[in-house]
């Protein structure tokens, strides 16, 4: 299914996204060091043993753009112009090396724009769940979205 245009989302509508993803020490570590976070607790594993985790925590702004990424092909893809913010991220509970993501899309608000006629503001609430339906991770999200009838 291709990205909805604004007209096509109904303030409420929830999508349950297909894709899940189990995540990896080489995702985390990778993730990590790309963005280059040092997080002992993240890419060393000696240390994060010492913490109160017992293992390395897999890092929350790869579960971040994990949680938004499974949500594209329901909502945006290719009708997005882009991303206005973020907001409300939380973390309620710990992400670990080998935990399977899931997430689910909640349309909070829509409105027109009031400098582009060609567009609508699309505002979803994301929320991820691990593979115990725990949700590890939630935020409110503002896209800009083409209209069909401008295009």
């Amino acid at each position: 299914m291709a990205g909805l245009y604004y007209e096509e989302f109904v303030v409420g509508h929830e999508f349950r996204h297909e894709l899940s993803r189990t995540v990896t020490e080489a995702d985390n570590m990778s993730f990590s060091l790309m963005t280059l976070n040092p997080q002992p607790l993240h890419i060393d594993a000696h240390f994060a043993a010492q913490s109160e985790w017992g293992q390395p925590l897999f890092n929350s702004l790869c579960t971040l753009a994990i949680m938004i990424g499974m949500s594209v092909q329901d909502t945006t893809l290719g009708t997005t112009v882009g991303n206005l913010g973020m907001s409300d991220i939380r973390f309620p509970k710990p992400v670990f090396h080998g935990d399977t993501l899931r997430s689910r899309t909640t349309v909070l608000s829509k409105r027109e724009s009031k400098s582009r006629g060609d567009v609508g503001l699309v505002e979803f609430e994301h929320t991820c769940l691990n593979q115990r339906d725990e949700v590890v991770a939630i935020c409110k999200r503002m896209a800009m979205m083409r209209k069909r009838s401008a295009g």
